[in-house]
């Protein structure tokens, strides 16, 4: 590579080593900087504290090396430059790397680098990777430029397209075409391609297109799905009411769910997962209800229901669908996954039930 980028380790702890094994790997002496050295003792100073002596730590730079400002912190960053060739090293705490890269670094590479580097993010749900993959392989394989990229998220997957060129305007012209060919192929399954987009944010858009009100009913995950939701602005608009049944009684009380279901079939049970989804809606008038019930684990699971089942329904006036998944990993992943499912069934439905489009095709007008 001829550009590498490190985060974090450059504290003023022992195992913050990265600046040392940089300078030890290029055969540079670390030198004090004084600049470095004054904004540490400022600080400090400031807020009466004595440093202790491995604070200066921070204030050592690789010799030769560019150094980097932290408005946020007290480690700056360093550009090693190697012939054509540099390393760079960032502090950790996105609230510092953040702002850095964008004031020094990304100049630094502009001016390193003429012209432009443009992506294109396409975020997919209801997707695993392994089968997003297998459906643009050949793009893969083609690729030039732009490039193509998955990544794997809990309960999504995006796609990173990447276009080099002379000019914004050309990057994109670029873009386009790729960008046209993955929306082909995968259809509704991509819910934005916009980067600052989140699945939570396309769910309450989608509900308010349609006039829908929503109401959540969680077992298993405990007020995830409601959390990630009334964190959108406009959620109000659509959520109507966000409960927590955990217990039976709760689910009775609260859903209407049947004793006699969850005596025959248990809590964790398609059926279960119908009736809280039915009473849902009936019992808070609103449009649209999401519910689950799972067992999280690490204990609670059997032969016949394993730690990581869950079931999650979606009422949608009236129409209920139950889906049953299998997560893995520890409590909070498996909370995690469901509630990432729950978001996306949501989707899934509301879309097959008052949208035109569809995953992948259209319906057609009758």
């Amino acid at each position: 590579s001829d550009i590498v980028i490190l985060s974090g380790g450059l504290g003023p702890t022992k195992d913050d080593l990265t600046k040392e094994t940089a300078a030890a790997l290029l055969g540079k002496k670390l030198k004090l900087h004084e600049p470095s050295k004054k904004k540490i003792q400022d600080f400090f100073e400031k807020r009466n504290i004595t440093p202790t002596e491995n604070n200066w730590k921070q204030a050592m730079a690789p010799e030769g090396a560019i150094v980097v400002e932290n408005e946020n912190g007290t480690a700056p960053g360093f550009i090693i430059e190697e012939g054509e060739k540099a390393l760079i090293l960032l502090p950790g705490p996105p609230n510092e790397l953040l702002p850095m890269f964008e004031k020094s670094i990304k100049p630094y590479l502009k001016e390193k680098e003429p012209g432009i580097i443009l992506s294109q993010t396409i975020k997919i749900c209801g997707l695993g990777e392994s089968y997003v993959e297998t459906m643009i392989q050949d793009m893969i394989e083609k690729q030039e430029n732009p490039t193509i990229a998955p990544y794997a998220k809990t309960g999504e997957v995006h796609l990173r397209a990447t276009a080099r060129a002379k000019s914004e305007k050309e990057a994109k012209k670029l873009l386009k075409p790729m960008t046209k060919e993955l929306k082909s192929r995968i259809g509704g399954y991509i819910y934005t391609t916009e980067e600052n987009v989140t699945l939570e944010m396309a769910v309450i858009d989608l509900l308010k297109n349609n006039r829908l009100t929503l109401t959540i009913a969680e077992s298993c995950t405990g007020g995830m799905i409601v959390s990630r939701l009334i964190n959108v602005q406009g959620a109000s608009d659509v959520v109507r009411e966000g409960l927590v049944t955990y217990s039976n009684k709760a689910k009775r009380k609260y859903l209407g769910v049947k004793k006699g279901t969850l005596a025959k079939k248990g809590a964790v049970s398609e059926e279960t997962a119908k009736e809280m989804a039915k009473g849902g809606v009936f019992f808070t008038k609103s449009d649209v209800c999401i519910a689950t019930t799972g067992i999280a684990g690490p204990g609670g699971g059997s032969e016949e229901k394993p730690v990581g089942l869950v079931y999650i329904g979606c009422n949608v006036c009236g129409k209920i669908t139950v889906k049953k998944y299998q997560f893995g990993g520890g409590r909070e992943k498996i909370r995690q996954s469901a509630t990432a499912a729950a978001l996306t069934l949501l989707r899934q439905c509301v879309l097959e039930h008052y949208s035109k489009v569809t995953f992948g095709k259209e319906k057609k007008e009758k």
